[in-house]
């Protein structure tokens, strides 16, 4: 969404008027967060992140919406790393705090079980830091630890994944090796094989989500039970830096004759 999103209400307009089964928001604000709990929907969220500014705190969620029941939802923590973050990053954030970069605390993620007419899918919704490749993938492995290999899983997010040279120097700039900078496909090689590991598919592998950083922030993946018709990247940012993303998502026929015998 981006926290300093100024075209709320267009964006409210496209949530109340887009169907989906599931819709996964990463840096609500706490304004829309409000006018969320409103809709006839089932909701669940958690902190994204509380930012820390000289004038004052600013909190946003993570969401996840379904016009489906959520049976059952939990939370996962990211531990604060700022304590052990090296100084240039320290002095590097507080350079870019004009920019509405600051130290952050209370991150974590989120995951909801819905109920899919016989079906249950957990999703989950995630936004990894921005910082350095060796604690994304930390935070993605903690994320997974909820896994339930029996479900149907999709995993939605906001990955910080940087794979052009024009972002990748913040790998280094955020604590990481300098090394990070100068492989730009290295950590996009590395998780992909994570994925494989934990039996996900990203539908929208090699796709520019973020034209900024050139990369693929945003994912959606998917596990085998599930299959994939369509994976796109929206052209309409709606006034966040993000595009939205997309994907037709069905239960494999196997799996559906399951649940009704």
């Amino acid at each position: 969404m981006l926290f300093t999103n100024r075209k709320l209400e267009r964006a409210l307009k496209f949530i109340r008027t887009t169907p989906y089964d599931v819709l996964c928001l990463q840096e609500v604000p706490e304004i829309l967060l409000t006018k969320l709990k409103k809709l006839p929907l089932s909701i669940a969220y958690r902190y994204d992140m509380v930012q820390h500014f000289r004038s004052g705190d600013i909190t946003t969620y993570n969401v996840i919406l379904s016009p489906h029941t959520i049976e059952n939802q939990d939370e996962i923590v990211f531990p604060d790393y700022w304590t052990f973050l090296p100084l240039r990053t320290k002095l590097f954030l507080y350079l870019l705090r004009p920019f509405k970069f600051t130290k952050a605390s209370n991150r974590g993620g989120l995951y909801a079980d819905l109920r899919i007419g016989t079906n249950l899918v957990r999703v989950f919704n995630l936004h990894l830091i921005l910082a350095q490749p060796t604690l994304r993938l930390r935070e993605f492995e903690n994320a997974m630890t909820e896994r339930d290999r029996t479900v149907p899983t999709i995993v939605c997010g906001d990955f910080n994944i940087l794979e052009s040279f024009r972002s990748t120097p913040l790998n280094w700039m955020f604590g990481g090796k300098f090394s990070d900078s100068l492989f730009r496909h290295r950590e996009r090689t590395e998780i992909e094989k994570h994925f494989v590991s934990h039996e996900l598919v990203n539908v929208l592998r090699g796709k520019n989500t973020h034209p900024i950083s050139r990369s693929q922030l945003d994912h959606i993946l998917i596990s085998h039970d599930l299959s994939v018709s369509h994976a796109s990247v929206l052209p309409d940012r709606i006034g966040s830096d993000h595009h939205p993303i997309s994907a037709n998502i069905s239960f494999n026929i196997h799996k559906t004759k399951l649940d009704h015998s």
